[in-house]
């Protein structure tokens, strides 16, 4: 009898003896959500899962991308907290939504979504204007440690995870990181067209964003915040540590639901999910941006969550931002 209720209880939440099977699949149109303009890494996350999600039939409802950008990514976060139970709704997040709740920008955190999967991460590159008199890291550090408001830096965010790495690398040459003259934007690909048209001088932003226009020559790279040098058009750009400077950061892209979805639902999303980053165009995008596999569900992904929250805390802390 017990056996029995176990395989009764299995199939009610969608799996059987061959693993998981449609306990539940979409009803109606799927909406992936994005918390920045168009053009971002995180927008160009979304219309990857699209494309791949549709081509490959791993979903049969139609998928679009809805960009909300504003309030720090809040709006996105509101518009997502207020479907609860309709996993008909995605989004793409990253650090974004930990430090917008450290800071208190926004009641949300990730605590009241459905955490889905984590799926790769990236590591920042530091650009300039091809014509910035700035030509390396260093003399890039040189500048701040002369004279920090000298160099405007313009991020996706406020406390979102350029401003993070920023504060990062002046605090990691000694400076105090609240001195920075930071300027937040609706997303990163704004802010690099903002360093393209010189208003401000540099953006670090993962390297999906920069690849374009490292490709056109009109950005320069000073500086990347691997653990080593990344592969292929940015081989020549020497990491922190090989300039001195003692930084490693490299955002992640995760996905999450509105609270509140069943078992089956849960599972359908996160099987979904895995059959889109094993596919060939997945693992290419990722060779192309540089991005680092790291597909994670359930406790495990949970449990990253409660650690970087707590790194991102720390950080917070010391950049005079954290109010939680």
């Amino acid at each position: 009898m017990k056996f029995e209720r176990t395989l009764l209880a299995l199939a009610l939440l969608g799996f059987g003896a061959n693993g998981w099977t449609q306990g539940w699949t979409p009803q109606r149109p799927v909406e992936i959500v994005v918390g920045f303009a168009p053009g971002g890494g995180n927008d160009r996350t979304a219309r990857t899962l699209e494309r791949i999600l549709s081509a490959n039939k791993i979903v049969a409802t139609n998928v679009s991308v809805v960009n909300k950008p504003g309030g720090s990514t809040s709006i996105a976060y509101t518009y997502v907290s207020q479907r609860p139970g309709d996993a008909h709704i995605l989004m793409v997040f990253g650090g974004t939504m930990l430090t917008n709740h450290l800071t208190g920008g926004s009641p949300l955190n990730y605590t009241d979504f459905t955490a889905i999967a984590s799926l790769f991460n990236e590591y920042h590159v530091y650009m300039v204007s091809a014509a910035s008199q700035i030509k390396t890291g260093k003399e890039l550090t040189d500048r701040l440690k002369k004279d920090t408001r000298s160099v405007t830096t313009g991020v996706s965010a406020i406390g979102a995870p350029g401003h993070i790495s920023t504060g990062l690398l002046y605090k990691a040459i000694g400076g105090n990181a609240k001195d920075l003259k930071i300027v937040a934007f609706k997303g990163s690909a704004e802010a690099l067209t903002n360093v393209l048209g010189g208003h401000i001088e540099l953006t670090p932003a993962p390297a999906s964003v920069a690849l374009p226009h490292v490709s056109s020559g009109q950005v320069r790279l000073v500086a990347v915040a691997a653990p080593k040098r990344l592969g292929g058009p940015f081989a020549a750009v020497p990491t922190w540590k090989e300039q001195g400077v003692d930084l490693v950061y490299g955002p992640w892209r995760a996905i999450l639901a509105p609270k509140g979805l069943s078992a089956a639902q849960i599972a359908y999303w996160e099987n979904a999910l895995q059959k889109a980053t094993e596919t060939a165009e997945w693992k290419s995008e990722l060779e192309k941006t540089l991005g680092v596999h790291d597909f994670a569900t359930g406790a495990q992904f949970r449990k990253d969550l409660e650690k970087d929250y707590a790194d991102t805390k720390a950080v917070l802390v010391d950049l005079g931002m954290a109010k939680q």
